[in-house]
């Protein structure tokens, strides 16, 4: 699951790249995922992580957003 900052004009979050160092317009999403090795609690361990990605060198990088 995901969810997008970016509205029906493509707006976007200006963000500096740690792989070009340019500024430039990130997409930036937030996704839950699944942190559970094993099928039985995966309910239970989903994470929110905020995901970037860079247009200029397609570089991703993800966050965990919740240390609890």
């Amino acid at each position: 699951m995901a969810f997008d900052n970016n509205d029906s004009h493509g707006n976007q979050r200006v963000e500096s790249c740690i792989n070009c160092l340019s500024e430039t317009p990130h997409r930036v999403t937030i996704e839950l995922r699944t942190e559970s090795p094993t099928n039985d609690n995966a309910v239970f361990s989903r994470e929110p992580y905020r995901v970037s990605r860079c247009p200029m060198c397609e570089t991703t990088t993800s966050q965990r957003m919740n240390n609890g």
